[in-house]
C-alpha cells in the first residue's frame, strides 16, 4: 500500500467527527442562547458522529467484510458480522440520542463509550503486541473511539448544569 491510501484509509474516520464539527459550528451561529447553542452541538454529534458513523461501519462490515477485515489488520472471521451489529447498535442510539433527554444523553454517551473505548484498548494492543499498523486499527479510528462518546458525554453533562441554572428574566417595560 502507498503512502497516500495508508494515510487515506487512516483518516478517513475523522470525517464523522469533522462533518459534525463543521455543521453544528455553521448552525449554531444563529442560535439565540447558549441552551440552543449546546442543543444544536448534541443533535449534530449525535446524529452524525454517532448515528451515521456508526451506520456507515455497520454497512462497510456487512457490505465488504473483506475490505474491512483488510482496514483493521485481521483475517475475516466471524467477528466481523458481530462488529457490525453492535456499530447498528450504537447507530440506533445514535439516532436516538438526538431527542433524548441531557441524563439520557449520558447514559448513550456511557453506553456508547463502553464498547469503543474497549475497542481502543484492543487497538492498541494490537499495535504494540502484535505490531498491527493497518489504517483501520492505528489511525483516525482511535481518535473516533475516543471522542465520540467522550463529546457526547460532555455535551450531555453540560445540558444539565445548564438545565439547573436559573434563567434571567426579562421585564418588558409598559
Amino acid at each position: 500500500m502507498d503512502t497516500f491510501s495508508y494515510l487515506a484509509q487512516s483518516a478517513f474516520p475523522v470525517v464523522w467527527i469533522l462533518i459534525p464539527a463543521i455543521g453544528a459550528a455553521v448552525r449554531a451561529r444563529h442560535a439565540a442562547s447558549a441552551r440552543e447553542r449546546l442543543e444544536i452541538w448534541q443533535r449534530w454529534w449525535a446524529i452524525g458522529a454517532m448515528g451515521i458513523g456508526s451506520l456507515w461501519m455497520t454497512v462497510a462490515f456487512l457490505a465488504v467484510p473483506d475490505v474491512m477485515a483488510t482496514a483493521i489488520g485481521f483475517p475475516r472471521t466471524p467477528f466481523l458480522f458481530e462488529i457490525a451489529f453492535a456499530n447498528l447498535g450504537l447507530a440506533v442510539l445514535g439516532f436516538r440520542a438526538a431527542s433524548a433527554s441531557a441524563r439520557e444523553r449520558i447514559t448513550i454517551g456511557l453506553g456508547a463509550g463502553m464498547f469503543l473505548w474497549g475497542a481502543v484498548v484492543g487497538h492498541v494492543y494490537q499495535w504494540f503486541a502484535g505490531g498491527d499498523h493497518a489504517p483501520g486499527n492505528t489511525g483516525g479510528v482511535l481518535i473516533t473511539d475516543i471522542l465520540i462518546p467522550a463529546v457526547m458525554i460532555i455535551l450531555a453533562v453540560r445540558s444539565r448544569r445548564l438545565a439547573a441554572t436559573p434563567q434571567p428574566t426579562v421585564e418588558i417595560a409598559a
